[in-house]
């Protein structure tokens, strides 16, 4: 079982998560970094563990005031050789599913990024579809809560590739996005978040009845919890029952889990 673990990003600042109220995310304070500089954070997670992957939340572009694509590089080249999930909402914001390059003022050696600083190996010249740099894999998500029709769902989806994970939005008993998403399967790509914005940050622990329903449809697809996870405990138990990883930032920083638990997550002890 995979652990992912979260960077939420505002404003070039690393934020602590609560409830999927972005209003109330506030700094990120954290023993693993000495300031809530995205970067430093990053570094922290990866003195932590050696993550196979890293998935940042650029709430900025979620939000609609503009990727963070200079943070993102940051990130990418702090991340060395791995693969970065990037939710930045570019991937069917705003209905047409069209990725941000083409309209992006080009300058030196790669396009520009809303906040005038070149992007260099995070360059989304290949439409946003996963590609290598010198930074490992980029993956970009598609949010469900950034479709408004089942036809942005398709766009963003040839614009993303195969190979993007799709993350299925809920608030509250509420799915986020066009209902066919969520009621056809056939819809969906191999690599599926279940996200319960509701428990992120909570400390309330996974959804787990919203992650055996979508366990019973996705037909052997890899299926990651994201929203709750406190504990040992609660990867032993996402394990169990089938999921593949878990997308973590509060327990990371909180201590609740542990490099002692990602070491015997790693090795398959089944009484980790």
């Amino acid at each position: 079982m995979q652990v992912i673990p979260v960077i939420d990003v505002r404003g070039g600042v690393a934020v602590a998560a609560s409830r999927g109220d972005r209003a109330r995310y506030r700094p990120l304070e954290t023993p693993l970094a000495a300031s809530a500089d995205p970067l430093s954070v990053a570094e922290g997670l990866r003195a932590l563990y050696p993550f196979a992957t890293l998935y940042v939340a650029d709430l900025d572009g979620i939000e609609g005031r503009g990727a963070g694509f200079a943070m993102q590089q940051r990130l990418a080249e702090a991340w060395p050789g791995s693969e970065i999930w990037i939710d930045d909402g570019g991937i069917g914001a705003g209905g047409d599913g069209s990725p941000p390059t083409p309209t992006l003022p080009t300058r030196g050696r790669g396009p520009v990024a809303h906040d005038g600083n070149d992007i260099g190996p995070l360059a989304l010249s290949q439409g946003g579809k996963a590609h290598r740099s010198r930074s490992g894999v980029v993956n970009h998500i598609i949010g469900s809560e950034s479709l408004s029709s089942l036809e942005d769902y398709h766009r963003a989806r040839m614009a993303a590739g195969p190979t993007a994970p799709l993350s299925l939005d809920f608030r509250g008993d509420d799915f986020m996005g066009p209902p066919r998403l969520l009621d056809d399967a056939t819809l969906w790509p191999e690599r599926l978040i279940v996200m319960t914005l509701a428990r992120v940050g909570s400390g309330e622990g996974p959804d787990m009845t919203r992650l055996a329903s979508i366990l019973a449809r996705a037909e052997g697809r890899q299926v990651y919890a994201a929203g709750g996870v406190r504990s040992m405990g609660d990867l032993r138990e996402l394990r169990d029952v089938g999921v593949a990883g878990a997308l973590v930032a509060t327990a990371l920083h909180a201590g609740g889990i542990t490099r002692d638990d990602l070491e015997a997550l790693a090795r398959g002890d089944r009484r980790a």
